[in-house]
């Protein structure tokens, strides 16, 4: 089990690429610099794009996990 206070949660579980990042970039958009969001997706697809989104918009991919069929990121937005 994770230990990590996220500040806001997105469930894109059910959904598939490029849905769960469309709604990852838009609900970082609203967020402050140096919150926390925890991401919730059953696309494998998104091991890749997340980190991959992380890298190139400068947030911090915190930790990801992978419990059974669920993937779950936690993600720091930058500056």
């Amino acid at each position: 089990m994770i230990d990590i206070k996220a500040d806001h949660i997105l469930d894109a579980q059910g959904l598939y690429c490029p849905e769960p990042v469309m709604m990852l970039h838009n609900r970082v958009r609203d967020m402050e610099a140096g919150e926390v969001l925890h991401i919730l997706a059953t696309d494998p697809s998104t091991q890749r794009d997340i980190p991959k989104f992380c890298s190139f918009l400068g947030h911090e991919l915190v930790s990801q996990y992978e419990e059974a069929e669920l993937f779950g990121y936690y993600i720091r937005k930058g500056e």
